[in-house]
Formats: structure tokens, sequence, C-alpha cells
């Protein structure tokens, strides 16, 4: 009779730890990702206009600005600033960079132009009004792809496709022979002999 107690309390133990050790694994699949519904959330919405207010304060915090401007059309705004007229142009290079480098962190700056040009800088400001006073907004893009156009007039995407390849091979001719084989030399060792591998 003695060994039924033991039994009974050594088969509670055994479906005790059996049953922890279930608990265990049940834990381990129970590791769901835990995600938030985001379609009910408030979206931060702003205008062209509140954005361009945003990207102004955050040009005019920059040291050496002593005034800016912005135009938002859609997710690219131009910034223009005004800096003091008697710096010389490495000075006013490095405040455009300071600007840039301010907007490129802010979600509504990163696709932003900024310029320095004065005469820009005051058409940017016109812009501006005119766009508050409910101009049609076709003439000012067409106004501000020309002011981009001449501050950068390279597209990337001209640079890569180059189609003119031949373009470095055009002042071959204005050396002697001898000293065109000498250039040649040079040219092949300099580039690990693949120059002519294209």
């Amino acid at each position: 009779m003695k060994k039924l107690p033991i039994l009974f309390i050594m088969s509670m133990m055994l479906l005790a730890g059996c049953g922890n050790n279930q608990n265990e694994a049940n834990e381990d699949q129970d590791d769901r990702i835990q995600v938030q519904n985001t379609t009910n959330q408030n979206v931060d919405r702003k205008t062209g206009q509140e954005i361009a207010a945003h990207l102004v304060e955050l040009a005019s915090s920059i040291p050496e600005v002593n005034d800016a401007t912005a135009v938002v059309l859609g997710k690219f705004a131009v910034v223009g600033i005004d800096v003091n007229a008697k710096l010389d142009r490495s000075r006013v290079e490095s405040i455009k960079y300071s600007v840039a480098e301010s907007l490129k962190h802010d979600p509504y700056g990163a696709n932003a132009v900024v310029i320095a040009d004065a005469d820009t800088v005051e058409r940017l400001r016109q812009m501006g009004k005119e766009i508050q006073d409910g101009r049609p907004v076709v003439g000012i893009l067409d106004e501000l792809a020309q002011i981009i156009g001449r501050i950068m007039p390279d597209i990337p995407s001209d640079i890569i496709n180059n189609e003119n390849v031949d373009s470095t091979e055009t002042n071959n001719n204005q050396l002697d022979k001898k000293s065109e084989k000498e250039l040649e030399k040079e040219q092949q060792d300099q580039s690990n002999h693949h120059k002519n591998d294209q």
C-alpha cells in the first residue's frame, strides 16, 4: 500500500513536467508578429504652400542665409536662398550645400533644388505670390522648368547615355606619327592595356 501514494506522486510529477514542456513549445510557436493597422492612421498631408513655408524655415535656419523662398509642386521643390552679395562664390556654394544637407534629411525637402542666384530667387518669390493669388499652375510649371533648365542644363540620363563615344579621338590628327605612337603607348599603359578592348 505504501507504493500506491509514491506511484501517484511520481505520476503527478511526470504529468506536471510534461505539461510545462508542452507550454514551452507553445510559447515558441506564439512568436507572431504584431502589426498595426496602418489604413486608419491620420496621414500628415500638407498643402504645397505649407510645405514651402516649412522649407523656407529650414533654409533660413542655416547661418548666413538672410532670407529664403520656396515653390513646391507635387513632391518637387525649388528653394531660393538670399545671401550677402559680397560673399565669394565658394562661400555661397558652401552655404547652398549646407541648406541642401538640411533639406535632404527632411521628407518634404528630399527632392528640392537649392539656388542662390539673386535674380532667380526674386523670380521664385514672385512665382510663390502668383501661386497664392491663384494663377494657373501650367504657366508656373513652364517657367519653373525654364529656371531649372538654366540651373541644371545637363540631365544625368543624357550624360550616362552619351552616344558620342569617339569624342576623345577627335584631336589625334594634330600630332606627328612619332608623338602619336608615344601617346598611344602611354594611354595603353595607363588603361592597363584595356583601351582597345571596347
